[in-house]
This record gives structure tokens, C-alpha cells and sequence, in this order.
């Protein structure tokens, strides 16, 4: 503990004596600039070896048909070329999944209404069976879907404000994933404290991990260092600590953020409209600007949290709150034109009402009582969030949290949620934070319905698969009818 303590404090003093860069961190960007380079000839080797699919084939064979050759295309012009051919015949592959899903769906239903002789009571087993396929393949896709971000190698990640609540969630649902991960707080010891209370974590996982599972918790590593977002000069620090550990940023995640409670405007002294709006809103400004220059070369993604106000709508009682989340909204949209051809991906991440300090600050009784309803703990915000955030490709996704099946779940089941967190007394009523992540290697194992069925809208490919579920229904449906 003693060591690492220095070693923060080494970086500390080193970069506040010189603001220049290191030549350690110079060369280490050179060799990134080359792995780079490297990468993206070895992305080239690949498309032109997938060229020899039954697409291209089929390109080959029309052009040969004709009497044609195919044009050898020199330079930038060649490389467009190539792009517009790919992006053509991926469009095609996605249309001919959708079509393909469609056809065999209509197919599928018409011969169990044949078999069924038009008997009412066997038509409806077949409508059933067709659902029960949709939602058996659904569940089972998804969750081959969701394991899909385990099977890259780790990310290298830097999140502020992860010394609490859900940034330190986020934190250790990143480590669980086997990512490298820069955790940042004003404290530099609370971000001591969550450095050692993270890897006792990652030692905890590794006892009850298995296989594969522990063969990727065993890369997670986890370093931070003390930053004040509000400061250039902190995020600069922090910015080269993580180079200098990881050698280059995949993620970033502008977690810091702070409100005063639930009062009207007038109430709010200078010291706390200043403190919100250089945390929430200058804060994630300088860190975007430093996390898009350092993934300059070879890309990644920047992630700012989103909150109440960020769709322009009224936040009573909490109106500074409200107007920075707005601000962050118009720096998303601005960046998605302004970095077109960026490698770097600007995004938004939506986690909606979660337990924790942020929230709870100031908060009534009638606020409580309606988080019962609809707020839920860091770890499962997190659990949805990560796997999500490690796949995302393009730039202006949005992660959500809060989608409309889980809304509609709420809604549903709101009379069992009652006194879910809460008493009516507004007494807490949930496990502390050490003992709900007690074994939360285990827990995170656990398959939610309502991630299913939001990744099954994503990925057209499941739908063969609950077809061929259907197919099994109705032969078993109709064997049984006879």
C-alpha cells in the first residue's frame, strides 16, 4: 500500500516540475503510432482475404459474363473503391438476413396451418409455439450476444469520479471484463482506498472464476491517480499517466459530476452554482478535449453521462443540475458534426436514476418513495452499461439504461416495488455496498430477460435460430395433434 502511494505521488511531483512531455511518454506514442500502422495494414490483409467470398465470387462471375475484367485501381482512389465495395455488400448481407427472417417466418406459420388442418385449438398452439421460439432463441442469442465483448482483448480504460457510487461500479464491472482501468477523484486517498478495494475484488473473482472467465479476470489491472477535473492541468496528469501505464486510452468516461440537492434557484449560494458547473460541465469539456487528443492516432471512444435536463425538458429544484446535463446534450451534437472523420467516438451514456450519493443528497420522503419505483443499485446500472460501452462502434450512440422494456417493466410490477428501497419512513432498506459486492463475480453471471430482448433488436442473426426453435414446436405440436 505504501509503495503505490509513492508511486502516485511520484507522478504528482514529476509532472508538476515540468508540464512538458517526458521523453519516456514521446516514445511511448511513437510506439503506438507504429502498432498503429501495423494494425491497420493488418485490417487491410483481412478485407482483401474476405474478398473472396460468394459476393465477391458473384462479382467475378457477372463481370466475367460480360466479358470484363476487373479494374485494378491505383491509390486513394483505389482505397475508395474498396471502402464503397464493402459498405455495398454489407448492406446486402444485413437486407438478406431481414429477408431471409421474414420469408422463413411466413413459411414457417403457413405449413403449421397446414398441418393443422385448420382446426381453431391447433392454430392456436402454433400461434404459441411461434412465440415461445421467438422468445427461447431471443433469450439464448442474447446471451451468446452478451458474451461476445469477453472475447476481445482488454480496453484500456480511464474513469473520473470512480472512487464511489457508479463510477467505482463501473470501475469493477470494467475489471471483471479483464480491461486495464484508471480510476480518478480529487482524494489521493480515496483513490488509494478504491485501488486496494478493487483489487481485493479482482482476487475475490479470480478464487470463484473458471476456464476462460479466469483466464481473462487474470489481465484485469487496475492504477489511478488523484485529478480534479475542474483543472487543465489535472486532466493533462492524468491523461499521460494512463499513456504512460497503458501506452493509449480505448474508453473514456466523464463520470465526475456533483449536485447540491433538491431546493429552488434562489436557494443555491455562488460556491455551489460554481462548483456543479465547473464539475459537470467545464469537467467534462477539458476531459473530452484531452481524451480526443490523445486517441487522435488510434482512435477510441469518449463517453459523457447523461442526466435530468439532457433532452431539454424542466428540472424544478434542481435547475443548475438540469442545465449542465443540457450543455453536455450540445457539446454531443456539436462534436458529431465537427469530428466527421474522427477516429474518436463521442457518446452518451444514460444510466437514469441510480442509488447513490449524487441522488440521495438532499432528498424528501416523496423522493424516495417514487425511487423505489424506478432508481436501481450502481452494480446493476453498471452490469447493463459496461458490456455495451466495450462493443460500441461509430460515433453519437447512446447507452441507456433505462429503455422503454424496462419502463414498461416498471410500470408493470410498481405495486412489488413498493418499499423496495425505502420504508415509509424513508429509512434505507438495501444491503451496504460491501455486502451486496460480497460476490459480485457470481452475481454478474446472472442473465437479465430484458437485456435479451433489447440485444435481440440489434442482431438479426438470432432470429434464424428461434425459427429453427419454432420449427421444433410445431413438428412436436403436430404430432401430439395427431
Amino acid at each position: 500500500m505504501a509503495a503505490a502511494a509513492v508511486h502516485l505521488t511520484m507522478h504528482g511531483l514529476d509532472l508538476r516540475r515540468s508540464p512538458r512531455r517526458s521523453p519516456g511518454i514521446a516514445a511511448r506514442r511513437l510506439v503506438v503510432r507504429v502498432e498503429s500502422k501495423l494494425e491497420e495494414d493488418k485490417r487491410s490483409e483481412i478485407v482483401t482475404k474476405r474478398k473472396k467470398g460468394p459476393l465477391y465470387a458473384l462479382k467475378s462471375l457477372i463481370l466475367g459474363f460480360n466479358g470484363s475484367k476487373n479494374v485494378e485501381y491505383q491509390g486513394e482512389y483505389k482505397r475508395a473503391v474498396e471502402k464503397a465495395e464493402e459498405i455495398f455488400f454489407s448492406v446486402v448481407t444485413q437486407m438478406g438476413r431481414y429477408v431471409f427472417t421474414m420469408m422463413s417466418t411466413g413459411v414457417i406459420l403457413s405449413i403449421g396451418f397446414q398441418l393443422s388442418g385448420g382446426d381453431p385449438q391447433m392454430n392456436t398452439v402454433i400461434w404459441y409455439s411461434w412465440l415461445g421460439g421467438i422468445i427461447i432463441g431471443t433469450m439464448i442469442g442474447a446471451n451468446m450476444v452478451l458474451e461476445e465483448h469477453c472475447k476481445a482483448g482488454p480496453r484500456n480504460v480511464v474513469i473520473t469520479g470512480s472512487t464511489r457510487g457508479l463510477g467505482k461500479a463501473l470501475a469493477r464491472e470494467f475489471l471483471l471484463s479483464g480491461d486495464h482501468v484508471v480510476v480518478a477523484s480529487r482524494s489521493p486517498e480515496s483513490v488509494q482506498e478504491t485501488i486496494e478495494e478493487l483489487k481485493e475484488n479482482v482476487k475475490a473473482g479470480l478464487l470463484v472464476a473458471k476456464g476462460k472467465d479466469k483466464a481473462r479476470l487474470s489481465q484485469a489491472k487496475v492504477v489511478g491517480i488523484s485529478c480534479d477535473v475542474c483543472k487543465p492541468e489535472d486532466v493533462r496528469k492524468l491523461s499521460d499517466f494512463a499513456l504512460e501505464e497503458f501506452g493509449s486510452v480505448d474508453i473514456w468516461i466523464n463520470n465526475a459530476g456533483t449536485n447540491k440537492g433538491f431546493r429552488p434557484l434562489v436557494q443555491f449560494t455562488d460556491e455551489d452554482i460554481n462548483q456543479i458547473v465547473s464539475t459537470n460541465l467545464v469537467g467534462s469539456l477539458l476531459c473530452t478535449r484531452e481524451a480526443m487528443r490523445v486517441m487522435n492516432e488510434k482512435g477510441g471512444h469518449v463517453f459523457n453521462m447523461d442526466g435530468a435536463g439532457s433532452g431539454g425538458s424542466s428540472t424544478p429544484l434542481t435547475a443548475v443540475y438540469g442545465s449542465t446535463k443540457c450543455g453536455l446534450r450540445q457539446l454531443q451534437t456539436s462534436l458529431q458534426t465537427e469530428s466527421k472523420r474522427s477516429k474518436v467516438g463521442i457518446h452518451t451514456a444514460s444510466p437514469g436514476m441510480v442509488l447513490t450519493d449524487l441522488l440521495l443528497s438532499g432528498s424528501s420522503l416523496r423522493n424516495k418513495q417514487m425511487f423505489n419505483l424506478i432508481c436501481e443499485l450502481p452494480e446493476t446500472v453498471a452490469r447493463t452499461l459496461v458490456p455495451r460501452m466495450r462493443v460500441v462502434k461509430g460515433s453519437g450512440k447512446a447507452i441507456n439504461y433505462l429503455t422503454p422494456p424496462r419502463i414498461l417493466l416498471a410500470l408493470v410490477t410498481a405495486w412489488l416495488r413498493r418499499g423496495r428501497w425505502f420504508d415509509e419512513e424513508g429509512k434505507a432498506l438495501y444491503a451496504a455496498e460491501a455486502d451486496r459486492i460480497r460476490n459480485w463475480a457470481e452475481n454478474r453471471a446472472r442473465f437479465s430477460f430484458t437485456d435479451a430482448m433489447e440485444m435481440y433488436t440489434e442482431n438479426t442473426w438470432v432470429s434464424v435460430f428461434s425459427l429453427s426453435v419454432v420449427c421444433a414446436f410445431i413438428i412436436l405440436s403436430s404430432s401430439s395433434g395427431t
